[in-house]
């Protein structure tokens, strides 16, 4: 789980009731006040301690037999292949773009499935990337903007009980995955707008032109991105791996 605020929050929560066996958080930031109305693994008293210290002792308390892994550092273009690789599933609940893509490509690189969710004030979104079996993240969104261009959820405001929501499918989706059941959302971009109570599904294709999961992909290491590390020449090529919180 890289991120353990809003959308992690709900994901931990879920997955060590239902008993996952070993659950690995990366974050490296401290609870705050203004953190708890949409970070529901803290609480009050939690103000001002690191968040994966607070979130391991209540998930621990929930359901001592889970094997709680932390990472207490950034996620980054150096680390996120060693992080990882040692999971089947990552879940991204991470709040800026950089994170996401790096998220992305780093689970491209390992054939990996890649839970994606985030929220914006009253919206929010949630898929499953998996280059094996179908598109990616870049194959969304081929490219990342600058990042100044779109606010982190921290800068836009969020409705506190949609990452919540969100979050709920995420561990949704990751269950499913770990079971082996159902039918996970590859290929399919659900979207949610919270005012009008609606959901919304949107078909997302492969890109036959990706550089991450297509046949004639070229990125064979993950690209530095800024505030989030510098390229990582780990992992296998991207060719290899087919068959805003």
């Amino acid at each position: 789980m890289v991120g353990a605020g809003g959308l992690g929050s709900p994901v931990a929560l879920y997955l060590a009731a239902a008993g996952v066996g070993e659950i690995g958080l990366v974050d490296f930031d401290t609870v705050e006040l203004s953190n708890l109305p949409r970070q529901v693994l803290y609480g009050t008293s939690d103000v001002g301690r690191p968040k994966l210290a607070a979130a391991k002792e209540r998930l621990e308390v929930l359901n001592p037999g889970v094997q709680v892994i932390l990472h207490a550092h950034r996620l980054t273009a150096r680390n996120a292949l060693s992080v990882l690789r040692r999971y089947d599933v990552v879940i991204d609940g991470s709040d800026n773009l950089p994170t996401r893509y790096l998220v992305s490509d780093a689970a491209a690189l390992l054939g990996m499935p890649d839970v994606y969710g985030s929220v914006y004030r009253f919206e929010g979104q949630m898929s499953v990337f998996d280059a094996r079996r179908g598109p990616c993240y870049r194959c969304l969104y081929p490219e990342p903007p600058p990042p100044e261009l779109l606010p982190t959820c921290a800068e836009a405001g969020v409705l506190n009980v949609v990452p919540g929501l969100v979050g709920m499918l995420q561990a949704t989706e990751a269950l499913k995955l770990l079971l082996g059941q159902g039918r996970p959302m590859v290929g399919r971009l659900l979207l949610f707008d919270a005012l009008t109570l609606e959901f919304r599904e949107v078909p997302v294709r492969k890109n036959p032109r990706c550089a991450v999961c297509s046949r004639s992909a070229s990125l064979r290491r993950i690209p530095a991105y800024p505030g989030v590390g510098e390229g990582s020449r780990g992992g296998a090529p991207a060719s290899t791996s087919r068959g805003p919180e």
